[in-house]
């Protein structure tokens, strides 16, 4: 396929690279990040995109997809696809997605989770709305860049499913810090700890999979320092998302409510921008009760 990309940045130089290992045409564009191998640069965001089957934005928010969807659909072919994997909000996906339909061309949003760990080795899991004819034409994309994708529904569905899962995975993961924090407290040792809640009620990704113990079950973030695999500063962006969209759809969310408070406090107010998100077992050590 014939494959603009825009947003070349820690995740979308990774997954155009991979797009054009596997032999897709692929022509890139970002105000900054040059180009991976194997991707044709373009000038700008116009010219990557015109007479593509298919144009990738992997961009920071809304406003910007808005701004870069305005310029690209003007150029697009009718019928192509507009594939945005950005992170964004709702409003912003269902309103490029509208323009895009208006204008003749097809429209998924399609965030994605995994990391930039996932874009490099190509096992991200994307999470798409749009209609099945459009998710249909990029299916073979999405076989590329990741190991699952997930056609959530309508457009704007693959925005709602990113961000309420990572709602779950920010409240998860202070809940399982806070535990851990206060097994401390209690002359609790971290790996028996581990071991009984591992196998448990208290099961859970953030801990079996990302445990925020140094040492503790498999290899994470925190056996580097909490040198970011998932930004403590990305998750307030999700968190923030959420709490947008809930207060759009009147949704009472007082736990993702709190969350976002605390990383927002972590991560404005504290030392916890460049770190893991999981870097919030090392705050809470450090705290006591209010």
């Amino acid at each position: 396929m014939k494959v603009g990309f825009i947003g070349l940045g820690n995740m979308g130089a990774p997954m155009a690279a991979n797009l054009a290992k596997a032999g897709h045409q692929v022509t890139g564009f970002d105000l900054a990040a040059p180009c991976p191998e194997g991707v044709t640069p373009a000038a700008s965001a116009a010219e990557a995109a015109r007479g593509q089957d298919v144009v990738i934005t992997m961009l920071p928010n809304g406003a910007i997809l808005r701004a870069v969807a305005a310029e690209v659909l003007a150029v697009m072919e009718a019928g192509a696809v507009l594939l945005d994997c950005s992170t964004v909000d709702v409003e912003s996906a269902r309103a490029v997605a509208a323009e895009a339909e208006a204008a003749g061309k097809m429209a998924v949003d399609a965030p994605v989770s995994g990391g930039v760990g996932g874009a490099a080795a190509g096992t991200l899991t994307f999470m798409a709305g749009g209609s099945e004819a459009a998710f249909d034409k990029v299916r073979p994309l999405f076989d590329v860049m990741g190991q699952k994708a997930v056609h959530c529904g309508a457009l704007g569905a693959g925005q709602a499913a990113k961000i309420c899962n990572n709602m779950i995975l920010g409240v998860t993961m202070i809940a399982t810090c806070e535990a851990f924090a206060l097994a401390d407290k209690l002359g609790l040792d971290r790996g028996k700890m581990f071991d009984v809640v591992s196998t448990s009620s208290g099961y859970s990704w953030t801990m079996n999979a990302y445990c925020p113990a140094p040492g503790i079950g498999p290899k994470s973030p925190a056996d580097n320092d909490y040198k970011p695999g998932f930004a403590a500063e990305l998750m307030l962006k999700d968190l923030r998302l959420a709490q947008q969209a809930a207060e759009a759809a009147d949704a009472d969310t007082p736990m993702g409510q709190r969350a976002a408070e605390l990383y927002a406090a972590f991560v404005e107010q504290e030392d916890g921008r460049g770190m893991d998100f999981s870097a919030m077992l090392p705050r809470f050590e450090k705290r006591g009760r209010a």
